[in-house]
């Protein structure tokens, strides 16, 4: 099998090609990434000279090269996307080009060339926020923030297009993902990096917001799962089943670091900021897929990993100023 990964040098993608590659010895990959700001080629260092991955510098909105570089490809499997709520909320027009109009260039190229499965990841976000319970699949798409709005866009192009036209779609929505490689601007490595430098750690409102929280690797192996055994045309929810409030899960970080909860600094909330997100991930599991990392070993696994990483956020940070 070979494969078109979209956004296979940020945090999800370039963990999911390290995983297909691991697990997968019959799979090759093509790794198509722009290079924005999140996208760094040294996730993958320890794997680009392998004969099984290529690299391609590209943009998704670029049909004249997305022509060049798909065929002969049996999926694609797409995790390019603009994914900061802060920034969307700043300057949403980036978000809308890239996980909309990026979406719909793709879904274009591969009715052009015919390509076997057409894989979104998206984002468990587009369902808005749930007081009790659990959203399912079918449920209906709220959005809150300009970030989730365009997620949303893209997830309707690609069941318009599977309707349609008969592309062969799925669609994952995953919950909050952590582990190595992950932007420092995102709350486990903002906080974890700036408690190694002892800093104070900004928590948005009354820190009570509840978010369901899944290792890399866990997401990785249920994206895999549903593009191996996912039925056409469907939506599956990916999550760890981790749910706890963000003051819970910084007091945790900082108790992992032996760092007092007085960096804890509480900051003005996030404008739209969604109270709880969870997901209902039967339909994933049916496919045999299930979580393997528990939220108590990841999260030790992951601060140590910045610990003895400081070669690979130290120049980002720098660079953020």
């Amino acid at each position: 099998m070979r494969l078109l990964v979209t956004g296979g040098a940020g945090f999800i993608g370039s963990n999911y090609v390290r995983w297909v590659l691991r697990e997968r010895p019959d799979v090759e990959i093509t790794n198509y990434d722009l290079l924005t700001y999140a996208g760094n080629l040294e996730n993958l260092r320890d794997v680009e000279e392998g004969r099984r991955y290529r690299f391609v510098k590209g943009d998704i909105c670029d049909s004249g090269l997305l022509d060049e570089v798909l065929p002969g490809h049996d999926a694609i499997v797409n995790f390019a996307a603009e994914s900061h709520v802060d920034r969307s909320i700043d300057w949403a027009a980036e978000f809308v080009r890239t996980n909309v109009l990026g979406t719909n260039a793709l879904l274009d190229a591969a009715r052009r060339h015919g390509t076997p499965r057409y894989l979104q990841v998206s984002t468990d976000e587009t369902y808005g926020s749930i007081d009790v319970g659990s959203f399912q699949e079918e449920d209906r798409l709220e959005p809150s923030s300009p970030y989730s709005a365009s997620k949303a866009g893209g997830d309707m192009l690609v069941r318009a297009y599977h309707r349609t036209y008969g592309l062969p779609v799925l669609i994952t929505r995953g919950s909050n993902t952590y582990g190595p490689f992950q932007y420092p601007e995102k709350v486990i490595p903002l906080f974890v990096t700036n408690l190694l430098e002892d800093k104070p750690v900004p928590l948005y409102g009354d820190g009570m917001n509840v978010r369901d929280w899944i290792h890399v690797e866990d997401h990785a192996s249920g994206i895999h799962a549903v593009l191996e055994h996912g039925e056409i045309g469907q939506v599956y929810n990916v999550a760890g089943g981790n749910e706890l409030t963000n003051i819970e899960l910084t007091k945790r970080i900082c108790d992992l670091l032996a760092k007092p909860h007085s960096l804890i600094t509480p900051v003005t909330d996030r404008l739209g900021h969604d109270r709880r997100y969870s997901v209902d991930t039967t339909r994933a599991r049916a496919l045999g897929w299930e979580p393997r990392w528990g939220l108590d070993e990841g999260l030790v696994a992951t601060v140590e990993w910045y610990r003895e990483n400081r070669w690979w956020w130290e120049p980002i940070r720098a660079r953020q100023g």
